[in-house]
């Protein structure tokens, strides 16, 4: 479960991000992702004492599992730096020196691959271990020096990276989200340390005569599987917290509109074409559509001159511009609805020539104003006001 827990997770970050991997295929960063993440999962199944047994059997080879298992885990670690190249200068006028870097990683990292090949061939080891490699074969020749060449480029590459993420993440200007992926990431790489020393620690005790396996072969499994979840779910929580950030900000809109649909159904006598398993975007489109269809309807029965003066009683009342003009706006299309009920045939024209630009742009605003009576009927009432005074002095 030590290997597998964190495969599925990994797994799942990278059946989340394939989408996008195809589509932009050309984009590098996308690239390093895909990469990265099919690395990770590959590492944790053939790592596994089981693939482990599996793959040696296959092949007739005793431990040959070891240096294909560190050359996944090597590749890996080229991927984290890559990753973090495409991430940071992406397709800059830093291309130049991005491209000298990645071919940097590249050559270093492919140099090591072969090399830990080289050693297995040289090297004698008879005995299959599916657990404790490291530090049963921690003295053997050529066994010893491959064993060192993948730790210590894995501990250089965990060390770097983890280092630029953490400089990353001061940096002003970051989405939220991306911030917490970051730190999320951070942790990862900082906790795969633990990894290598757990490891380096079991390694060195057996130069020194001790016996300390159990920090290779207990701990280090579970700093790893720890690690490489939490980087899965920092590559995960950027891309799920803005879908659902933009999911929750569409069914929040649907509904803050609600209250001027509702308004509107009179000047329709509808509903709004409505289909309850259509996407949250598509029923958001089609409020919006609706209501903005019922107010051009309704435009030859606004009154801009009321409008104007419900604007001034607004501030007059203590209510900030914006606010202002939403209150008026919707004391004016109150206004023109009952007008339109009074006179089904439709009254020759407005008072004056109505705008509805703003009516049509801020129809959220308005709607939000219907929600507060109190404050529409203040209004209303002051607007009143000077007409009743004017009506009972003639």
């Amino acid at each position: 479960m030590t290997f597998w827990l964190p495969a599925l997770v990994l797994t799942a970050a990278l059946a989340i991000k394939l989408p996008s991997i195809i589509k932009m295929w050309r984009d590098p960063l996308l690239r390093a992702v895909g990469g990265l993440l099919l690395f990770a999962c590959a590492v944790f199944v053939f790592a596994a004492p089981g693939t482990i047994a599996w793959t040696n059997r296959v092949t007739g080879v005793p431990n040959i599992s070891a240096p294909w298992v560190y050359s996944l885990l090597t590749a890996l670690c080229a991927s984290w730096l890559l990753l973090i190249i495409a991430w940071r200068n992406g397709l800059t006028d830093r291309a130049n020196r991005t491209r000298r870097a990645v071919r940097l990683v590249v050559a270093v990292y492919a140099g090591v691959i072969v090399t830990l090949w080289v050693l297995f061939w040289l090297a004698d080891a008879p005995v299959e271990r599916l657990r404790d490699l490291d530090t049963y074969y921690a003295t053997t020749p050529f066994m010893r020096e491959q064993i060192m060449l993948y730790l210590t480029a894995h501990t250089v590459a965990c060390a770097i990276t983890a280092r630029l993420i953490w400089n990353w993440i001061r940096t002003d200007g970051l989405d939220a989200w991306l911030r917490w992926g970051l730190r999320l990431l951070g942790v990862g790489y900082a906790t795969n340390l633990f990894f290598d020393a757990s490891k380096l620690t079991a390694i060195v005790a057996r130069w020194t005569g001790h016996d300390l396996d159990w920090l290779s072969t207990d701990v280090a499994p579970v700093a790893a599987c720890v690690s490489a979840t939490l980087v899965a779910i920092g590559f995960i929580v950027p891309h799920a917290g803005q879908y659902l950030q933009e999911r929750w900000r569409v069914r929040a809109r649907h509904r803050q509109l609600r209250p001027l649909a509702l308004l509107m159904r009179s000047v329709t006598d509808g509903r709004e074409p409505f289909a309850p398993h259509a996407p949250a975007e598509l029923r958001l489109i089609r409020r919006e559509t609706f209501i903005r269809d019922a107010l051009l309807q309704l435009s030859r029965h606004l009154d801009e001159d009321l409008r104007g003066r419900a604007y001034a009683t607004a501030l007059d009342l203590g209510f900030e511009r914006g606010r202002a003009q939403a209150l008026a706006a919707a004391v004016t299309i109150l206004d023109a609805v009952a007008a339109r009920e009074r006179s089904r045939d439709g009254r020759s024209a407005a008072p004056s020539e109505p705008d509805n630009t703003y009516l049509l742009r801020e129809i959220l605003a308005v709607s939000q104003a219907l929600r507060s009576s109190d404050e529409i009927k203040a209004v209303r009432a002051r607007v009143a006001a000077p007409a009743e005074s004017v009506s009972a002095h003639d």
